[in-house]
């Protein structure tokens, strides 16, 4: 046997070399003509119903304000923290979009317009009617055991909850764009309430803004003047503490702010400088005169010596003593009395010269002694109040810490009268951040129902509903309907489609069976179709030689598989073909059962108990053969996978040009398997809108898993009339056009 050839790879099957546009939109309107009643009812019932409720519906007046979000900033002032304007960012404009739309503002609203008693909003001031009434009714008779005062406060309190909630529905607010405008509307069953209420919304805002910032002037100033009395008093103490712990310490300070430990520090240091420096000079002085007296030098070239008023006067009298001497020695000789005398006043002289030298050297060295002593003063008095002011500096971090304190402590308390002074003035000049925009004046339109817009809707919306309609009814019709469908699903040819008998054009068959109305009505639709099956089969299908044996069958029972395989047997027969037929259903033998006195059979060939002369028939109306089942069989026992069904094929071939197996359905008995197998080439029969496309198409994974190659698909029981709306392009889409060439 050959392997089958109608595969994706023929573009004539759907395959990869078949180009489909993504959108087919003569088949999606050729389906939107066929469910034309089905879209169209639905639509005007939608549409009727949108219509009924719309003109039902209690008109509603809207009336419109706006509001202009304008913060205001104080000068001179700072009042940000009371009267802050608010920022104008889109955040803050949308944050007043949600505090107007709130509960707060529908609960004021409420009670100062008392909306409670108002059965627009007051469901519970309506006349009960349907389920409220019912309910109404019930309660009466059911009262609940909770005691009754607290059940008609609870009532009361639902009731008014309800209440807001109905007038919260009717507000509308929105921002205009990215503006700073805010639209209030209000919607009403009276314009006139409508136009009040909203122009209510509004001034209850503005009230509500400053109330609101009152409210925190008045909790700030209260605030403050709690605090004031704790503040000073924490000023006292502070202050209190830092004298305290100064004199404590005994950490004085000078007019500059320094300590005045660290003030006579400096002074010392100042003063110690001083004395070194005088010291370096009076040593210095006191080494050059002991340098030079030591060196033997005359005492007249020291400094010391030649400035003293003494030696000076000294030096006097010896010159006085030296003209003397000079005048006497010229005189007198040298052991002259007078000589003698002048002598011993000179030698005195030059003694006391040296006296006083020695003790202007001796004055020297005590200036140096003496300075060293003040220097020995000065640099422990500098010791002594280094010590003390490093003691005071550990004291004056805790002395430094208390004074911040204090400062702190101060700083509180002018800062809260600062507050306390701003905030007392704020009440007189506190605005609200909005102003208004436009009052809301009357509505003379009502803004709802908006019936043109509902209609339409209710237009569009019954399409749609008629489209979804179209979608699952086709959806729900998963039937083969058209050849595109066969070759799409199961990838095979349709080689016809068989009209259905008693529907459409083709004429009524009455009571008739189909294979005898083929024999009664050669020229008819029905009869044509069958004619191009064996057309098909003569020309070989697919590119196939000409098969002797054809094997048919179906997916599912009552799919016209046996009508067919009688009507192909007897077209045939009736072009001059020799044809047998054999009734390979021994479960069923639907075939079989229109032959009467039938006792032996195909099972009985098959297991030798009769010889095959004697159970082929005749057919009545044709020159066809048939071989029919002589009795239901249940043991098979692999009749057909057996070498004399083999054999009985062999022999049948020598004598007959065609020979047809009308065999179980596919999906459901595994002998068809053997019996296609057996054959040369198989037919499927698919019933038009009946076989669902899943078993369909694992009818056809079942005969592709097989060697037998198929020659292609036949659809039954087609109404051509109706086929025509699914967009097959095939001839009975123009049956009207076809009509004459047949006779029915």
């Amino acid at each position: 046997m050959r392997q089958a050839t109608y595969n994706q790879h023929d573009p004539g099957f759907g395959g990869a070399d078949r180009t489909e546009p993504l959108i087919d939109l003569p088949l999606l309107l050729a389906i939107f003509r066929r469910r034309l009643k089905l879209f169209l009812g639905a639509a005007l019932i939608v549409l009727a119903l949108v219509a009924m409720i719309t003109f039902q519906l209690t008109p509603k007046y809207q009336a419109h304000a706006e509001l202009i979000i304008d913060p205001r900033e104080s000068a001179g002032i700072d009042y940000q923290a009371a009267i802050a304007g608010l920022p104008l960012d889109n955040a803050a404009v949308d944050t007043e979009v949600e505090v107007i739309n709130s509960r707060h503002i529908a609960e004021k609203i409420t009670e100062k317009l008392r909306l409670n008693e108002d059965a627009e909003f007051n469901t519970a001031l309506k006349e009960p009617s349907g389920l409220s009434g019912l309910k109404k009714f019930l309660g009466s008779l059911f009262p609940s055991q909770i005691d009754g005062k607290l059940n008609a406060d609870a009532d009361a309190r639902i009731e008014w909850e309800k209440t807001v909630d109905q007038v919260m529905r009717a507000i509308d607010v929105e921002r205009e764009g990215l503006t700073r405008v805010i639209s209030i509307r209000f919607e009403s069953e009276d314009p006139v309430k409508a136009a009040d209420i909203a122009n209510a919304l509004v001034d209850q805002y503005l009230v509500s803004q400053l109330d609101d910032k009152f409210e925190k002037i008045k909790r700030e100033n209260n605030y403050l003047a709690e605090q004031l009395d704790g503040l000073r008093e924490n000023v006292r103490l502070a202050e209190e503490a830092v004298e305290a712990y100064r004199s404590a310490t005994g950490l004085v300070s000078t007019d500059g702010g320094s300590l005045l430990s660290e003030q006579q520090i400096s002074d010392l240091t100042a003063q110690l400088i001083v004395q070194k420096a005088e010291l370096a000079e009076k040593q210095a002085r006191l080494r050059d005169v002991k340098a030079k007296l030591d060196a033997g030098q005359s005492a007249d070239t020291i400094g010391e010596v030649l400035s003293s008023t003494v030696i000076a006067t000294l030096r006097g009298q010896q010159a006085d003593l030296e003209r003397r001497k000079s005048q006497l020695q010229t005189r007198y000789g040298a052991r002259h009395p007078e000589m003698v005398k002048i002598q011993e006043e000179e030698d005195s002289l030059r003694s006391q010269i040296d006296l006083e030298v020695a003790r202007i050297v001796s004055s020297l060295e005590s200036e140096v002694s003496i300075a060293r002593r003040k220097i020995s003063t000065l640099e422990a008095s500098l010791v002594d109040n280094k010590t003390e002011l490093q003691a005071n500096n550990v004291a004056l971090v805790r002395l430094r810490e208390l004074e911040r304190e204090a400062q702190a402590s101060r700083e509180q308390l002018e800062f809260a009268l600062g507050r306390f002074k701003e905030t007392s003035q704020l009440a007189d000049l506190t605005q609200a951040d909005a102003r208004i925009g436009a009052r809301a004046t009357i509505p003379t339109k009502a803004a709802f129902p908006n019936k043109p817009l509902n209609l339409v809707l209710g237009a569009l919306l019954g399409a749609a509903f008629g489209a979804f309609l179209i979608l699952l009814a086709e959806i729900f019709d998963n039937g083969l309907r058209t050849g595109d469908d066969v070759e799409r699903t199961l990838e095979t040819p349709l080689i016809t489609a068989v009209p259905a008998l008693g529907m459409g054009l083709f004429g009524k068959a009455g009571n008739v069976a189909p294979q005898n109305f083929l024999v009664d009505k050669p020229l008819s639709a029905f009869a044509e179709s069958y004619r191009t099956v064996r057309s098909s089969l003569m020309l070989g299908a697919g590119g196939q030689p000409r098969p002797r044996v054809l094997a048919v069958t179906s997916a599912l029972s009552g799919e016209g598989k046996t009508v067919s395989t009688l009507c192909l047997g007897r077209i045939c027969a009736m072009s001059g073909d020799r044809v047998i037929v054999i009734d390979c259903d021994i479960r069923r033998r639907i075939l079989s059962g229109s032959l009467e006195g039938i006792d032996k059979g195909l099972t009985e060939v098959l297991r030798g108990e009769a010889p095959l002369k004697e159970v082929i028939r005749k057919d009545a109306k044709t020159a066809m053969h048939i071989i029919p089942v002589a009795a239901p069989q249940s043991d098979v026992a692999d009749l057909f996978g057996s070498k004399a069904f083999d054999a009985l094929l062999a022999k049948l071939k020598a004598h007959y040009d065609l020979i047809i197996l009308d065999t179980p359905p596919v999906t459901a008995v595994a002998d068809t398997r053997t019996i296609v197998t057996a054959a040369d080439a198989v037919l499927l029969v698919v019933r038009w809108r009946d076989t669902p496309v899943k078993v369909a198409r694992a009818a056809r994974k079942v005969l592709a898993s097989l060697p037998t190659p198929m020659v292609g698909a036949v659809l039954t029981q087609v109404n051509a009339k109706e086929q025509s709306q699914y967009g097959y392009e095939g001839s009975d889409k123009y049956y009207s056009e076809n009509a004459k060439y047949y006779h029915n």
